[in-house]
């Protein structure tokens, strides 16, 4: 149970964050569109990264299973998330479903990967 909370929790509080936002109707900022566009790019990328990381660190630390094969399965999980996540909002009034935001969600799953195994080869990991 111990596990659970330490690894687990926040992963399914974070998913849980997703799922509620994008179930929010119409998410309107009052800003203009350039920066509307910018901040939800970068949203996008950083929300779906997060989550990347918080499933790596349940797989590597919680469950204790490789740290390539960790990698990869929070790579494919977070990506296969971010489809349903856009499969989700094509229910929800004034959302929409666009592959262009799972392009983006999968950046920062991108990213985050890469950093963490630019980390990890130099040996310098350490996120319990």
């Amino acid at each position: 149970m111990k596990k659970f909370f330490k690894y687990w929790l926040l992963v399914i509080l974070w998913v849980g964050g997703i799922f509620y936002l994008s179930g929010v109707s119409g998410l309107a900022s009052n800003m203009t569109v350039f920066w509307d566009v910018f901040w939800r790019k970068l949203f996008h990328a950083t929300e779906f990264g997060v989550l990347n990381l918080l499933l790596w660190r349940a797989l590597y630390y919680g469950e204790k299973v490789d740290f390539k094969k960790a990698l990869g399965w929070s790579l494919i999980l977070t990506i296969l998330y971010a489809v349903s996540d856009e499969l989700h909002q094509y229910f929800v009034p004034l959302r929409q479903c666009r592959w262009q935001d799972i392009a983006q969600d999968s950046l920062g799953v991108l990213l985050t990967s890469m950093g963490l195994y630019a980390i990890f080869r130099t040996k310098r990991l350490s996120l319990k």
